[in-house]
């Protein structure tokens, strides 16, 4: 049985018209009981601990545009409303128990009402494949998940230590952006940047705990912007850009202590050169380069290349 009211559903469209099939038209619905009864699960105690109330709620495809209904559900901890039609999420402001949180899939612009600003204890968020260009509205002092892969976003001016400060990570893959600036997270270890239009590595100072970096599928002329402050960055990916001279590689001895891989294929670089030598002479921890481990023999001929250039530099007047 269909969970959309009957008086929700479209009206039939004319398929023959001027020879042309029109496409059929999606039916939405606003929620109801009805469905909300049949997504619950999970019992628990609630927050006194003298009642028990079902806290996880599945309402992922149900073509709803409207969840109103959602508001008087104060006890979900666990909501999936991903893959509806969703363009407001005010009615979640209630839902003050909440820790996971899905809405990937629907037709959210912008976060209309501040509709998280209530949710204190919310700890993980996804709001992939919308159609956000910005991220106002969005705050999450308990958070330690948000992915944000897929919308529209241009600029991240917005994500500052004071509205996340227990973020550890961030996912902004299939976005917009053109440069790193704004992401002010000393407290982030994993950053996933793929698949934007990224030319500039900047504020990349302030992430001094960051262990992962992820700018696959951008346009990186160089790395310019590693910072010594990033004192914890272990993997480093830059596949799919646009480094094509050596020289721009030297920005990685600023981060030589810490960098264990990195990902540098398919780039014009790796066309002209072999780089992995080059790569261990200023990173001579590097234990994985492209998807292959160094072996010893090369981080021998490294090591006497190394020697070589110190001798050079020696013997110079």
């Amino acid at each position: 049985m269909s969970d959309v009211d009957e008086d929700t559903v479209m009206s039939e469209v004319d398929g023959e018209e001027d020879g042309v099939e029109e496409p059929e038209k999606v039916q939405v619905g606003n929620l109801n009981q009805k469905t909300i009864g049949e997504g619950l699960s999970l019992l628990c105690r609630t927050g006194n601990g003298l009642g028990h109330a079902f806290v996880k709620l599945d309402l992922k495809d149900k073509r709803l545009n409207d969840i109103s209904a959602i508001s008087s559900y104060v006890h979900v901890r666990f909501l999936d409303l991903s893959s509806n039609h969703l363009t407001v999420l005010t009615p979640l402001a209630s839902l003050m128990d909440l820790l996971w949180l899905k809405v990937d899939n629907n037709a959210l612009a912008c976060l209309e009402g501040n509709p998280f600003i209530q949710l204190k204890y919310l700890q993980w968020l996804s709001v992939a494949a919308n159609q956000l260009t910005d991220l106002s509205g969005l705050v999450g002092p308990a958070l330690e998940t948000l992915n944000l892969t897929g919308n529209a976003i241009k600029t991240v001016k917005s994500l500052q230590m004071g509205c996340f400060g227990n973020l550890v990570t961030l996912e902004l893959r299939g976005n917009l952006l053109e440069t790193t600036d704004g992401i002010n997270l000393p407290n982030l270890q994993r950053l996933y940047l793929a698949q934007n239009a990224i030319k500039r590595l900047e504020g990349l100072e302030k992430l001094e705990h960051l262990t992962t970096l992820h700018l696959r599928d951008n346009q990186l002329e160089s790395l310019d912007g590693l910072s010594p402050n990033m004192k914890c960055l272990q993997y480093l990916n830059v596949r799919g850009n646009a480094i094509s001279d050596e020289n721009t590689l030297h920005c990685l001895r600023l981060v030589s202590k810490t960098l264990r891989t990195l990902v540098l294929s398919e780039n014009p670089l790796g066309e002209t050169t072999d780089y992995r030598t080059s790569l261990l002479i200023l990173v001579p921890q590097l234990e994985k380069i492209d998807k292959e481990p160094v072996s010893p023999e090369e981080r021998i001929e490294a090591q006497d290349r190394i020697k070589e250039l110190e001798e050079e530099e020696i013997a110079e007047p």
